[in-house]
This record gives C-alpha cells, structure tokens and sequence, in this order.
C-alpha cells in the first residue's frame, strides 16, 4: 500500500534537509510553526516516527533523553557534546574494521556500533562528547 502524500511530512523532511545541527521534535515543530500556526506537535511526532520508520531520516538517541533527527542516511558518525547537547557529523572514515576484530572474540553476530569519546571541545572548555554511530 503506497502511502498517501502529506504536506506536513514533506515540509519537515525539507526542514531537516536543510539542517546540519540534527535538532529534536520540539525544535522541529517551533520551527514550523512560524510557518504553518495549524501545525502541532502531535503531528510533528508522528511524521517522525513515520519517516524513521521508513528510512528516510535517522533518529538519534544520544543519551540526553531527547530524540535528534537526521535527513544524512548515509552511514557516517556523531560527536555530542554532553555540555550544550548539540550533535554534529563528524567526518572521519568508517571504522567498520572494528567489527570484524570484535567479531574475532565473540561467538555470535555483531550488528553494529557504538564508540564513546570523550572530548574536550574548544568550544566548550570544559565540555565533555560522546561519539555515536
């Protein structure tokens, strides 16, 4: 069953495409809202969970409590930043590498990933970061 066009989906997948910082449903719909005032919240969050579900944006749990969103699918990798929360791409190559050596001490099957680092930003001194996948 092919899924009816929405103009709500397509203008937050259009928002999150032009955005780099990942933000959370609340941003996303403050956001909006400016530019359609019948928008709600409740929509907001179900179109996320659609387009997540679908593959067409990711979501990102990064261990503040809040989901981020992103429109990059392509695989590539996060920094945090535990002090103001924001999340960004960090360009780096694949370090899939290390699920094959994982993978040479464990008896079962590695799905994925996830590396922690901690960082002090030079934004933030004094800011700690994680890096998630």
């Amino acid at each position: 069953m092919a899924l009816k066009r929405s103009r709500q989906r397509e203008m937050i997948k259009s928002f999150l495409m032009g955005r780099k910082d990942h933000p959370t449903a609340d941003v996303i719909y403050s956001n909006l809202k400016q530019q359609d005032p019948n928008l709600s919240l409740g929509t907001v969050y179900r179109n996320l969970t659609l387009l997540s579900d679908m593959g067409e944006i990711l979501r990102l749990r990064v261990g503040d409590g809040v989901d981020h969103f992103d429109a990059d699918t392509s695989e590539h990798y996060h920094f945090v930043c535990t002090e103001c929360g924001s999340v960004i791409d960090l360009d780096m190559d694949s370090i899939d590498s290390i699920m094959e050596t994982a993978g040479e001490r464990f008896d079962g099957r590695i799905r994925g990933h996830i590396l922690f680092l901690w960082h002090l930003s030079r934004l933030h001194q004094g800011c700690y970061g994680v890096l998630v996948f």
